[in-house]
């Protein structure tokens, strides 16, 4: 650095850390030096602020700015979350960004888009959500215009105990490709402990953008400005907040089969905050029990210790097998993974078998593995190098916000099965049922559904189907009419297997029947009766009525079980429409789909 103005020793500091920065740490550091070297010219009575706009404009507009399209298909709102962090964080930055879910998105459209990315969910076998499945087929069908010139992204996110894991995405990817789009960015597929790939993704394509020459000054700029901001803490699924367990009841009477907890939680301070339709998720912890068979089997010293994270924080292996990695569940990636560390040659050429291999990771966990398929030399630290997260569950919220704003209820069925010659317990369901007592503290976060809102107006008929846990949503949608003294057709069809002892939160649904809130209510109880009887046997048998409500403009919610009731549900609307609407299959299909748009047919099934 001859005729420069630093100092021999700066000057070799500067050759030391120039080479070492990214592209995107100098472009921070040019931003954060022009920001400072602007303040101290205003506090020298220089230019004004105004003169130094003007000049970042200048810069700014010397580059054209290609239009950023964010497209998102979601099932629980969890990748429309990540689509509005993104827009948030691109707009900051002083990008044109549109983001729009994939159905209200005109495919005549997409022969403008510039920059395109995309976040979506898989569903069911390997399907895209259903807020996406019409531009899906419309991407995929001969009518898809050529994408030359287009430069795009994908972000999936699913679930590797699934067989078609993340492959909407992969289905988007090679799409666009095909369609002669230039992928800007790699794909990168998220487990269900998205947050952190979800952010390496995006940064990676905020700095491809930052290597494209374009908007270098808008990133700049907008680095520097946010260095000097400070954030108020918030919790989220990445910092959530400690909820104290108030109540835990039982809901079942004496002799039941089943054990539907009633859980009421404290969030006095948290600022968090929820509709009816939003969940609550919960970050559970391990059996100790299941850990210390674990560490026993495999003759280790619990006490040893283990990396939990890429931070580098230290647990010991028992404390990390109870409150940091998923020991339960089975899923191919991990399995294979094992085979690699196990050094089991059985191993090795079992997971050669598609279909054993499937059938066998039904119903069994770690312990079974390691039982089956014994390690040779197993140390902790590499076994923990090939765990999952422990992914947080979430239950639908039972109570309104406006009613109880320090607390939130859930209503939780403990899932207990015995399989494979031991019995097996729900990691979270199990928890809260046994183990969370009054006092206890549990790591929660609100997680929003935008899928799954209902209407607040006394115009609006409401049909809501919920049987068993189900209900827990309806409950919160009740109780907040309640409270904000909203009246207006409502008509709720609930299922259980008993009347005398599963009649689930019974009082309340009487006394806002009697109230007037809830209109009218149809039930089912499938063991009281030689024939089962369920809650689409009730909507045949009230199809004129539910026609009739469905005419008058009815919305209506399904929640619960999406293998079977799900199904048979859709089903009955479908015989309903036939019957009472004299529509074809097709027709009921279509009036169906339709109510989909419209937001008059919503499902929040698991």
């Amino acid at each position: 650095m001859t005729n420069s103005p630093f100092s021999k020793e700066q000057s070799e500091n500067l050759n030391q850390i120039l080479p070492s920065l990214s592209v995107e740490q100098r472009i921070w550091l040019s931003g954060y030096l022009s920001a400072t070297q602007n303040l101290e010219v205003l506090q020298n009575g220089g230019t004004t602020p105004v003169q130094i706009k003007e000049t970042l404009t200048s810069s700014q507009n010397q580059s054209k700015t290609r239009e950023i399209t964010i497209l998102f298909g979601s099932e629980t709102g969890n990748a429309q979350s990540l689509a509005e962090e993104m827009e948030n964080k691109l707009e900051e930055r002083q990008f044109k960004v549109k983001a729009s879910v994939m159905d209200d998105f005109k495919p005549k459209e997409l022969k403008k888009v510039e920059d395109l990315f995309i976040i979506t969910a898989t569903h069911g076998e390997g399907d895209p959500p259903e807020n996406a499945v019409s531009f899906y087929e419309f991407l995929h069908s001969r009518k898809a215009p050529k994408l030359n010139g287009v430069r795009f992204s994908v972000l999936s996110l699913g679930d590797q105990s699934y067989e078609f894991f993340c492959q909407s995405g992969k289905d988007f990817d090679k799409r666009l490709e095909e369609l002669g789009g230039e992928r800007i960015h790699d794909r990168v597929d998220c487990d269900l402990d998205f947050d952190e790939p979800a952010g390496e993704w995006m940064e990676g394509v905020f700095n491809k953008l930052a290597e494209s020459g374009e908007n270098q000054a808008k990133l700049a700029s907008s680095e520097a400005a946010g260095s000097i901001a400070t954030e108020q803490p918030v919790y989220s699924r990445t910092n959530p907040y400690m909820a104290e367990v108030l109540e835990n009841i039982k809901l079942n009477g004496r002799g039941s089969i089943k054990e539907t907890r009633h859980i009421e939680l404290s969030l006095e301070g948290s600022n968090l905050q929820f509709e009816p339709g939003d969940s609550l998720g919960i970050y559970p912890l391990n059996d100790t029990s299941l850990v210390d068979k674990i560490i026993d089997k495999l003759n280790w010293n619990p006490d040893e210790t283990v990396p939990v994270n890429k931070q580098g924080e230290i647990r010991s292996i028992r404390e990390a097998l109870i409150s940091h990695f998923e020991i339960t569940r089975l899923t191919k990636p991990l399995v294979s993974k094992i085979a690699e560390i196990f050094r089991n040659d059985g191993l090795k050429h079992f997971i050669d078998n598609e279909d054993a291999l499937k059938k066998y990771m039904d119903g069994r966990d770690l312990l079974d593995l390691i039982h089956d398929f014994p390690p040779n030399e197993l140390q902790p630290s590499d076994l923990v190098q090939v765990l999952r997260k422990i992914p947080a569950r979430e239950y639908s919220i039972a109570s309104s916000y406006q009613a109880n704003p320090d607390e939130v209820h859930l209503t939780v069925g403990a899932v207990r099965y015995h399989a494979h010659g031991r019995d097996r317990n729900g990691v979270c369901s199990v928890q809260l049922a046994e183990r969370s007592k009054p006092g206890e503290l549990v790591p929660v976060y609100v997680h929003r559904n935008p899928n799954f809102k209902f209407p607040f107006d006394e115009d609006t008929p409401v049909i809501l189907i919920g049987p068993g846990t189900g209900v827990a949503p309806f409950r919160s949608f009740l109780e907040e009419r309640e409270e904000l003294e909203i009246k207006g057709k409502t008509w709720l069809f609930f299922g259980e297997q008993h009347f005398t002892t599963d009649f689930l939160y019974q009082v309340d649904w009487q006394n806002w029947l009697k109230e007037g809130v809830l209109t009218r209510m149809d039930v089912a109880f499938s063991r009281d009766s030689k024939e089962k009887v369920y809650v689409q046997h009730r909507i045949l048998e009230k199809s004129k009525d539910f026609y009739q409500w469905l005419k008058e403009g009815a919305r209506v919610y399904v929640c619960g079980d999406e293998k079977h009731m799900a199904k048979d549900v859709h089903s009955s609307l479908l015989t309903v429409l036939k019957e009472e609407g004299n529509m074809s299959q097709e027709e009921a299909e279509n009036y169906l789909n339709q109510m989909k748009k419209e937001k008059r047919y919503q499902r929040d099934v698991y």
